[in-house]
């Protein structure tokens, strides 16, 4: 191949060249011989140039457009010359790709003998096996590895998104908000300045969390379980998200993903806005009693959601490194980001997700506890140092949670040592020693009981069905558009 210097750089689709040179030259009646007098070049080599398979140096760029007639822009625009070409190099392109190799099935050369019907036809079953494929793609390794990319670009920015808190603070502040807990009339009055209604209805599809009926300006929310039922502001926020980040329906599972971290940061910034939020926490830090009931207090948000919060704002405007965890009571790891060095436990595809965190860890000894009404403290002496952690137990149902058994989980907030000193709780007393990953840390048994009980035990595991289950297809994985499609017009004024 040419050098970089001798050809077009990629600059240009070669297909999209090459349907250019073929389009101009059959238009002034040439055929591949007579170009390749006129260029000094062998037909087989031009044939090669016009079918996409070989990118041309820049040279015989030239001399095709002087023989042509034409400047070299008019070689190099990307657009396709004509409706006709554009088809050509649809099928061309598609029959090039991963999914058609697994057809086994030979490959139609979009010739001029090929009626324009047939192509058409050709490319628009090619678009659906590619849409249908997109729509499987969301496999759980795949949303493994959609997740970690999520999770690592948070980290790397700090977990911070100065164009999603403009927007938050810009959009609250119509709303007449001042400062304190967001209230559900608040919220009310920013859906209605959007063009939408707030609508609580007790039939809303299973599969779907909240939905949005576009043409009408509705937004149908579950009716609180509970008197205020803080989540349902959240839930509204993340709704009008949408329409305020302007998303269009995702097309793969990974920006599906994108897009839901996207609108629960925005809610979470509608929540407790920055410009109030910011003020309180510097003010906190000053007096060095920082802490997450505060904070969930102060908004009026979850003890999880206030966690998170600090992730975006303590780390960019209060220069303090932090982590969060979410954990199972069986010791899983659901939810995490670290910007401070904690080492997570990870696959070996970087996903932390499902990983047992040590036993040593806040995040765990917490459930140990008697009183879990309040918040743990405890230092840890890790190989990568030692942190600091703020861990709060609950429990979401009698009925079970995402642990697959009682429902219950921790919430932790940590920092390096030299940091704990901002946070209430930094003169607790309780450290433990954690050398995990090494086995000997809490993995393995101790030795008398190895022995005692090697080759006598038999437990049956919990089962956990999402790890076997692929998840489901569609543009909104999970949801069921007859069961949405029905409700809409249920629901739909008259």
């Amino acid at each position: 191949m040419p050098s970089s210097s001798e050809t077009t750089g990629g600059e240009t689709d070669l297909i999209t060249l090459g349907r250019r040179i073929r389009h101009l030259r059959t238009a002034q009646g040439l055929t591949l011989d007579a170009l390749g007098e006129k260029v000094g070049s062998a037909p087989s080599l031009l044939s090669l140039v016009e079918n996409g398979r070989r990118e041309p140096r820049l040279g015989l760029l030239r001399s095709i457009a002087e023989a042509l007639g034409v400047p070299m822009s008019e070689l190099l625009s990307a657009e396709p010359p004509s409706r006709r070409a554009a088809l050509e190099i649809a099928l061309d392109r598609a029959q090039r790709g991963p999914l058609f190799t697994t057809l086994g099935v030979p490959a139609v050369k979009p010739s001029q003998k090929l009626p324009t019907p047939v192509l058409e036809q050709l490319v628009g079953l090619h678009e659906e096996l590619a849409r249908r494929e997109q729509m499987a793609i969301a496999t759980p390794e795949e949303a493994r590895r959609a997740n970690t990319e999520l999770r690592l670009e948070r980290e790397a920015r700090n977990n911070h998104y100065p164009q999603f808190e403009a927007v938050a603070e810009q959009l609250v502040k119509a709303a007449g908000y001042t400062g304190g807990a967001l209230t559900h009339r608040t919220v009310a009055r920013m859906a209605e300045q959007m063009g939408f209604t707030l609508l609580h209805v007790d039939d809303l599809p299973r599969s779907a969390r909240s939905v949005t009926d576009l043409r009408n300006g509705r937004i149908y929310l579950p009716p609180a379980s509970t008197p205020g039922g803080h989540g349902l502001r959240s839930l509204a926020l993340q709704a009008l998200a949408h329409r305020v980040l302007e998303h269009d329906r995702p097309r793969s599972y990974g920006e599906f993903l994108r897009q839901r971290v996207e609108i629960t940061y925005f809610a979470a910034a509608c929540l407790a806005p920055q410009f109030v939020a910011v003020p309180f926490l510097e003010a906190r830090k000053r007096e060095r009693d920082l802490a997450v009931e505060d904070f969930r207090d102060a908004f009026g948000i979850t003890h999880e959601a206030a966690a998170m919060r600090l992730t975006n704002l303590a780390t960019h405007h209060l220069g303090i490194p932090l982590h969060f965890l979410r954990v199972g009571a069986d010791g899983a790891l659901f939810r995490g980001y670290a910007n401070d060095g904690l080492p997570f436990p990870q696959d070996v595809t970087g996903a932390i997700e499902g990983q047992l965190i040590c036993r040593r860890w806040a995040a765990r000894e917490a459930f140990e506890r008697r009183d879990r009404a309040t918040e743990f403290y405890q230092y840890t002496d890790t190989p990568a140092g030692t942190f600091w952690c703020s861990t709060q137990t609950g429990s979401m149902s009698p009925a079970g949670g995402p642990d697959g058994g009682s429902g219950a989980f921790s919430i932790t907030v940590g920092v390096p040592y030299a940091h704990a000193k901002w946070f209430r709780g930094r003169d607790t007393q309780v450290r433990r020693v954690s050398t995990c990953p090494d086995p000997a840390c809490c993995q393995r048994p101790a030795p008398e009981l190895t022995e005692r009980w090697s080759g006598e035990a038999w437990p049956s595991g919990r089962m956990h069905q999402q790890i076997l289950a692929a998840l489901p297809r569609g543009a909104f994985p999970g949801v069921d558009d007859a069961e949405v499609y029905a409700f809409l017009d249920k629901h739909a004024p008259e």
